[in-house]
């Protein structure tokens, strides 16, 4: 039998109708009946024996994906692959595929980690492509792996230029910029002094840097008087 059988086969076993209303309400792109409903440990759980198989490939080429769960899968094998060439080969053919916020911030490869210096050509193609979740994954590349002491500001200078309507691009700028603040203030903060942000996603980030617990109370004070007002 083959792994798309059995895949379906083994999800629908899974299934779970109350918990697939629940998914559908926090993913509301989509309509109830395109979520099986089965929790993510369950899900990276399938995804591990998944990867253990022969026919893996034959899964993770069967684009795009009728559910789901189907894409909460693939998010997570591709995660879990090791080879950095492989991992991006997967990730970019999967990128396009990619139609909701939560698969979206599910992908996210550990191997990243390890090539942080051959992983910006390919943030900057992201961030580039006019892809809502392609834009909002380049984003959270930078989110992950280039704060803290792995920071420069032309990192945060991409995030800054990007120029969107999409609510999902701008909600991810600003929860980049919000841990950016956490982690890199004093480089971080003249992006919030001087503007350089749309209104909604300048806000935005002020919240919820003000409701993170890493950003100080002194910190916290100070963002409040730097939030735009009026239209």
């Amino acid at each position: 039998m083959s792994i798309l059988t059995d895949t379906e086969e083994v999800l629908f076993g899974m299934k779970n109708e109350k918990y697939a209303v629940f998914m559908q309400k926090l993913v509301p792109d989509h309509s109830t009946d395109h979520f099986i409903g089965i929790k993510t440990p369950e899900l990276k759980k399938l995804a591990k024996e998944m990867r253990k198989r022969s026919d893996t490939d034959e899964f993770l080429s069967e684009l795009p994906h009728r559910y789901f769960e189907e894409d909460q899968l693939h998010a997570f094998i591709i995660s879990e692959e090791k080879d950095f060439s492989r991992c991006i080969m997967l990730t970019e053919a999967f990128l396009p595929y990619v139609d909701n916020w939560a698969t979206c911030d599910q992908l996210c490869p550990k191997v990243f980690a390890k090539h942080r210096s051959e992983l910006i050509p390919y943030v900057d193609k992201w961030i580039s492509s006019g892809l809502t979740y392609s834009i909002r994954f380049a984003i959270g590349v930078l989110m992950r792996h280039f704060l803290g002491e792995n920071f420069l500001t032309e990192y945060a200078d991409r995030a800054a230029a990007v120029i969107s309507d999409e609510y999902y691009i701008n909600m991810m700028r600003a929860w980049y910029f919000a841990t950016a603040l956490a982690k890199n203030y004093g480089e971080v903060l003249p992006y919030i002094e001087q503007k350089r942000l749309d209104k909604w996603t300048h806000n935005k980030t002020i919240q919820k840097a003000v409701e993170s617990f890493r950003v100080t109370d002194e910190h916290k004070q100070y963002l409040r008087t730097l939030k735009i007002k009026g239209e």
